[in-house]
């Protein structure tokens, strides 16, 4: 097991106990860029930690169009939380964009911690909902060029690492908006 994830852990209030029985659920796993992790509307019986890669979550529609809901990178756990709580089928697509190194894990054992209340489930939760309000503000009251200025800004390690197309979908824009945005920022 990665010492990352180990790591992870433990500053995440983890006891050597708990760690250790946490390691024993885990599976290190690594898959290919453009692999599905979970389709759409299917069971999500594992969560993931992201070691290394990135992986993508998006809505698929009938006639073809993907909505970009999320990347997962280096240090995220990639959980379907209104899975988890409604028990119901995933809503959208996970894969990998890169080659990605996981930790996988048994739903199981985050319901577990669910209901034990655990201070790790909690965090998870917390930070999930802080994200979701930023991301609903950053949608809302950003221009399409300000919402670019302010994805360069926050994750200038992405830049490299995702397709314009991917870009211009998680902003919510088409990719020839992307285009003329770019062009018009470096003029």
């Amino acid at each position: 097991m990665t010492d990352t994830f180990r790591q992870h852990l433990a500053n995440n209030g983890f006891g050597p106990a708990e760690i250790a029985d946490t390691l024993k659920a885990a599976e290190t796993i690594t898959i290919a860029s453009h692999t599905p992790l979970i389709e759409q509307d299917a069971d999500a019986n594992s969560l993931y930690f992201v070691v290394r890669g990135i992986c993508h979550g998006a809505y698929l529609t009938d006639d073809g169009k993907q909505y970009s809901k999320e990347f997962y990178w280096e240090g995220d756990w990639i959980i379907g939380f209104e899975s988890l709580i409604r028990q119901q089928p995933l809503p959208f697509l996970i894969e990998s964009i890169e080659s990605c190194q996981l930790v996988r894990l048994p739903i199981r054992w985050l319901t577990q911690l669910r209901r034990q209340c655990h201070p790790f489930y909690l965090n998870l939760v917390e930070t999930q909902l802080c994200h979701k309000e930023n991301k609903e503000r950053f949608m809302l009251l950003n221009t399409p060029e300000s919402r670019y200025r302010r994805f360069c800004q926050d994750y200038p390690r992405l830049l490299t690492r995702l397709s314009d197309y991917q870009i211009a979908a998680y902003l919510g824009i088409t990719p020839i908006s992307l285009s003329r945005i770019k062009k018009r920022l470096s003029s």
